[in-house]
């Protein structure tokens, strides 16, 4: 048996990936265009397995898609592959709308292609599972109830704007086409391999490197977070029990504002790498101009997902960012390849 995975040398898919491999025979096919965020240093431990296949290519290459659907023949996709950063789709939107909206639609043609042609047995068990963000429900105030799956889609950036595009063409798959689909919508992640131009990775390495910790406008932007591993058992949970056409919210009931995130990450720096001047790393902290159409609160509700499929997740939020942080105090090999070259030079432009 086998599943193609897109977008598995990224943060979440590489995470998925690795955690696949370690607990199930099943061959995975691993297709990444290898961007800047697309990290090879990620499944460097499973590079000998002979149940990984790793294919250097793009979603929107339907000739390459096509051939590694009847090279393989997967019982399921699992698309991952996407353009995530809010502020790069500010600055270049057009990547986004490529990736996120084009090349999804070739992504679902190639998957309709080739599910048209299975057999009966392998038609019914086939899926195609969608990676989405909870940014396409656009923002909430402090007194709103959390994202649920019926909530209607506002998105407020280009990347989530692309990204609520390609939700709506798989959602159209299934109505217009019968493609047995499932949609993920998730809360923000954190954890291991996460690129550092995200909040988390990037004020654990700037706080080490000394440098200030950006903090957009008054820091009191709320988010749900979620660990990344709790978030790659959602989807192994709704890929295994999850209803075709249905869409499932992963959250991990945390809400914190960016400045408690930050201070929480200070605190445990703090503990575990104390700064040679002894002053405290939230000495650091820098308040900058706030982005663009920048959306005050995301929450999600998961309780559809606990009830029906009986997932909730195991970490607390305290548990996972201390996880978080003693990953990358341990991976200074991993940090020093992603800190080199263009994504240096990228970082440094936008974030000092």
């Amino acid at each position: 048996m086998t599943i193609l995975v897109t977008g598995g040398a990224g943060f979440i898919g590489g995470n998925f990936v690795l955690d696949w491999l370690a607990g199930r025979e099943e061959t995975v096919v691993n297709l990444d265009a290898l961007t800047y965020a697309g990290n090879l240093e990620t499944l460097h431990s499973v590079r000998t397995k002979p149940n990984h296949v790793f294919a250097h290519g793009d979603i929107g290459d339907r000739e390459l898609v096509a051939k590694l659907l009847r090279s393989h023949r997967p019982r399921a996709i699992v698309n991952f592959a996407a353009e995530s950063h809010v502020d790069r789709s500010i600055h270049g939107p057009g990547d986004f709308i490529q990736t996120n909206i084009v090349g999804t639609f070739n992504l679902l043609e190639c998957a309709r292609e080739y599910w048209n042609g299975l057999e009966s047995g392998e038609r019914e068990a086939f899926r195609f599972l969608h990676v989405s963000t909870d940014e396409v429900y656009g923002t909430l105030q402090a007194e709103d109830p959390p994202f649920a799956e019926t909530k209607r889609y506002e998105p407020n950036s280009p990347y989530s704007a692309s990204k609520a595009a390609s939700d709506h063409l798989v959602r159209a798959w299934h109505h217009t086409y019968g493609l047995p689909v499932l949609t993920t919508n998730c809360s923000n992640n954190y954890g291991p391999y996460h690129f550092p131009e995200k909040l988390i990775p990037l004020v654990i390495l700037n706080a080490l490197a000394g440098k200030p910790l950006p903090i957009y406008g008054d820091g009191r932007q709320v988010r749900d977070w979620l660990y990344v591993k709790d978030h790659c058992s959602a989807i192994r949970r709704v890929l295994e029990a999850g209803k075709p056409g249905e869409t499932y919210n992963v959250g991990g009931w945390n809400e914190k504002t960016n400045l408690e995130v930050v201070s929480a990450i200070c605190g445990i720096l703090d503990q575990l790498k104390p700064r040679a001047d002894g002053q405290a790393y939230r000495e650091q902290i820098q308040f900058v101009a706030d982005r663009p159409g920048h959306d005050r609160r995301y929450a999600i509700d998961a309780r559809k997902l606990e009830r029906e499929l009986g997932w909730k997740p195991a970490e607390t939020f305290d548990s996972g960012i201390r996880k978080t942080v003693e990953w990358y105090l341990s991976n200074p090999d991993w940090i020093e390849h992603v800190s080199n070259g263009s994504y240096r030079d990228w970082l440094d432009k936008h974030y000092g």
